[in-house]
Protein backbone atom coordinates (compact mmCIF):
# COMPACT_ATOMS: atom_id res chain seq x y z
CA UNK A 1 0.00 0.00 0.00
CA UNK A 2 3.10 2.11 1.00
CA UNK A 3 4.37 1.79 -2.45
CA UNK A 4 0.77 2.89 -4.34
CA UNK A 5 0.49 6.06 -1.93
CA UNK A 6 4.06 6.95 -3.24
CA UNK A 7 3.12 6.48 -6.72
CA UNK A 8 0.12 8.10 -6.52
CA UNK A 9 1.99 11.34 -4.85
CA UNK A 10 5.02 11.31 -7.57
CA UNK A 11 1.98 11.27 -10.33
CA UNK A 12 0.32 13.85 -8.59
CA UNK A 13 3.42 16.22 -8.23
CA UNK A 14 4.05 15.76 -11.76
CA UNK A 15 1.43 16.54 -12.75
CA UNK A 16 0.92 19.53 -11.02
CA UNK A 17 4.08 20.73 -12.20
CA UNK A 18 3.03 19.92 -15.52
CA UNK A 19 -0.01 21.97 -15.06
CA UNK A 20 1.48 25.10 -13.45
CA UNK A 21 3.87 25.29 -16.43
CA UNK A 22 0.87 25.52 -19.42
CA UNK A 23 -0.66 28.42 -17.21
CA UNK A 24 2.28 30.34 -17.54
CA UNK A 25 2.82 33.02 -20.00
CA UNK A 26 4.16 36.03 -20.66
CA UNK A 27 3.42 39.56 -20.32
CA UNK A 28 2.36 40.12 -23.73
CA UNK A 29 -0.76 37.27 -23.16
CA UNK A 30 1.84 34.99 -25.83
CA UNK A 31 1.60 31.45 -24.21
CA UNK A 32 5.04 31.33 -26.65
CA UNK A 33 5.18 27.95 -27.80
CA UNK A 34 9.20 27.69 -27.41
CA UNK A 35 9.51 26.13 -24.45
CA UNK A 36 10.92 29.27 -22.42
CA UNK A 37 7.92 29.18 -20.11
CA UNK A 38 7.51 25.94 -19.29
CA UNK A 39 11.76 26.60 -18.42
CA UNK A 40 10.71 29.46 -16.81
CA UNK A 41 8.66 27.63 -14.56
CA UNK A 42 10.59 25.36 -14.10
CA UNK A 43 14.08 27.84 -12.75
CA UNK A 44 11.30 29.01 -10.42
CA UNK A 45 11.99 25.84 -8.38
CA UNK A 46 15.21 24.53 -6.49
CA UNK A 47 17.53 23.32 -9.11
CA UNK A 48 18.58 21.03 -5.95
CA UNK A 49 15.17 19.48 -5.76
CA UNK A 50 14.57 19.16 -9.72
CA UNK A 51 17.68 18.39 -11.46
CA UNK A 52 17.80 19.96 -14.80
CA UNK A 53 18.50 18.84 -18.31
CA UNK A 54 21.51 21.04 -18.39
CA UNK A 55 24.90 19.55 -19.25
CA UNK A 56 27.67 18.25 -16.86
CA UNK A 57 31.04 20.02 -16.94
CA UNK A 58 32.59 16.58 -15.63
CA UNK A 59 29.32 14.03 -16.34
CA UNK A 60 30.09 10.38 -14.65
CA UNK A 61 28.33 7.42 -14.19
CA UNK A 62 29.02 5.58 -10.81
CA UNK A 63 27.06 2.64 -9.26
CA UNK A 64 26.12 2.85 -5.61
CA UNK A 65 24.77 0.60 -2.90
CA UNK A 66 21.08 2.13 -2.71
CA UNK A 67 17.42 1.43 -1.86
CA UNK A 68 17.05 -1.06 -4.64
CA UNK A 69 21.13 -2.81 -4.33
CA UNK A 70 23.80 -1.77 -6.96
CA UNK A 71 22.25 1.11 -9.02
CA UNK A 72 23.31 3.70 -11.18
CA UNK A 73 24.02 7.28 -10.41
CA UNK A 74 25.27 10.25 -11.76
CA UNK A 75 28.46 12.20 -10.60
CA UNK A 76 26.31 14.16 -7.68
CA UNK A 77 24.92 10.43 -6.50
CA UNK A 78 21.57 11.16 -8.37
CA UNK A 79 19.39 8.05 -9.49
CA UNK A 80 19.69 7.31 -13.17
CA UNK A 81 15.94 5.63 -14.72
CA UNK A 82 15.41 3.86 -17.84
CA UNK A 83 12.26 4.32 -19.62
CA UNK A 84 10.50 1.28 -21.21
CA UNK A 85 9.09 3.30 -24.01
CA UNK A 86 12.66 3.84 -25.64
CA UNK A 87 14.39 1.97 -27.83
CA UNK A 88 17.44 0.58 -28.54
CA UNK A 89 19.85 4.16 -28.09
CA UNK A 90 16.22 6.47 -28.80
CA UNK A 91 14.92 8.35 -26.63
CA UNK A 92 11.03 8.34 -26.70
CA UNK A 93 10.73 11.41 -24.18
CA UNK A 94 10.55 14.88 -24.96
CA UNK A 95 8.17 18.08 -24.15
CA UNK A 96 6.24 17.38 -20.89
CA UNK A 97 7.98 13.90 -20.14
CA UNK A 98 11.09 15.38 -20.68
CA UNK A 99 10.33 18.01 -17.81
CA UNK A 100 9.44 15.60 -15.60
CA UNK A 101 11.82 13.20 -16.06
CA UNK A 102 15.11 15.30 -17.62
CA UNK A 103 17.35 13.28 -19.83
CA UNK A 104 20.96 12.70 -18.28
CA UNK A 105 22.79 14.95 -21.13
CA UNK A 106 26.37 15.94 -21.43
CA UNK A 107 28.62 18.29 -23.59
CA UNK A 108 31.62 15.88 -22.91
CA UNK A 109 31.98 12.23 -23.13
CA UNK A 110 31.00 10.65 -19.16
CA UNK A 111 33.36 8.85 -17.61
CA UNK A 112 32.68 5.28 -16.42
CA UNK A 113 33.47 5.42 -12.42
CA UNK A 114 33.72 2.26 -10.15
CA UNK A 115 31.41 -0.99 -11.24
CA UNK A 116 30.28 0.75 -14.70
CA UNK A 117 31.20 -1.38 -17.56
CA UNK A 118 33.25 1.40 -20.01
CA UNK A 119 31.93 -0.66 -23.14
CA UNK A 120 27.99 -0.28 -21.98
CA UNK A 121 28.55 3.63 -21.73
CA UNK A 122 27.97 6.11 -24.22
CA UNK A 123 26.15 9.14 -25.90
CA UNK A 124 23.10 9.57 -28.51
CA UNK A 125 21.64 12.24 -30.10
CA UNK A 126 18.44 13.29 -28.97
CA UNK A 127 15.75 14.71 -31.43
CA UNK A 128 16.69 18.53 -29.98
CA UNK A 129 20.70 17.40 -31.09
CA UNK A 130 21.98 17.34 -27.59
CA UNK A 131 23.94 14.25 -26.62
CA UNK A 132 22.40 11.92 -23.84
CA UNK A 133 24.18 9.52 -21.96
CA UNK A 134 22.68 6.08 -22.43
CA UNK A 135 23.90 2.70 -20.99
CA UNK A 136 23.43 -0.78 -22.49
CA UNK A 137 21.28 1.10 -24.89
CA UNK A 138 18.98 2.42 -22.57
CA UNK A 139 18.82 6.77 -22.54
CA UNK A 140 19.14 7.43 -19.14
CA UNK A 141 17.23 10.11 -17.08
CA UNK A 142 16.69 11.77 -13.50
CA UNK A 143 13.29 12.56 -11.65
CA UNK A 144 12.57 15.60 -10.84
CA UNK A 145 10.77 14.29 -7.46
CA UNK A 146 14.17 12.98 -6.61
CA UNK A 147 15.02 15.86 -4.17
CA UNK A 148 18.62 14.39 -2.63
CA UNK A 149 20.78 11.90 -4.09
CA UNK A 150 20.09 8.09 -3.23
CA UNK A 151 16.46 9.02 -3.55
CA UNK A 152 14.14 6.64 -5.78
CA UNK A 153 11.09 8.07 -6.13
CA UNK A 154 10.83 7.09 -9.78
CA UNK A 155 10.78 3.49 -9.42
CA UNK A 156 7.83 1.82 -11.12
CA UNK A 157 6.41 4.57 -11.86
CA UNK A 158 3.84 4.27 -14.82
CA UNK A 159 4.01 7.76 -16.78
CA UNK A 160 4.14 9.64 -20.39
CA UNK A 161 3.18 5.67 -21.98
CA UNK A 162 5.53 3.41 -19.58
CA UNK A 163 6.85 2.45 -16.54
CA UNK A 164 10.23 3.50 -15.27
CA UNK A 165 13.35 2.01 -13.38
CA UNK A 166 16.44 2.26 -11.61
CA UNK A 167 19.09 0.43 -13.79
CA UNK A 168 21.39 -1.86 -12.08
CA UNK A 169 25.41 -1.86 -13.13
CA UNK A 170 24.43 -4.83 -16.14
CA UNK A 171 22.14 -1.89 -17.80
CA UNK A 172 18.97 -3.72 -16.83
CA UNK A 173 15.84 -2.26 -14.79
CA UNK A 174 15.39 -3.40 -11.22
CA UNK A 175 12.29 -4.85 -10.54
CA UNK A 176 12.80 -6.37 -7.17
CA UNK A 177 11.42 -5.01 -3.57
CA UNK A 178 13.59 -2.32 -1.63
CA UNK A 179 16.63 -3.15 0.59
CA UNK A 180 16.04 -0.69 3.04
CA UNK A 181 13.84 2.02 3.57
CA UNK A 182 16.07 5.36 4.46
CA UNK A 183 15.92 6.54 0.68
CA UNK A 184 19.97 6.95 0.43
CA UNK A 185 23.57 5.42 0.64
Amino acid sequence: MKQHTRTVAVLASVLLLASAAAGCSDSDGDSGGDGTETHNAAADLDTDVVPAATSSASPAVDVKNGTYGKMLVDEKGRTLYLFEKDTKDKSMCDGDCAKAWPPFTVKAAPTAGGGVKKDLLKTIKRDDGSEQVAYNGHPLYRFADDQKAGDTHGQDVDAFGAKWFVVDPEGKKITTKPQNNDGGY
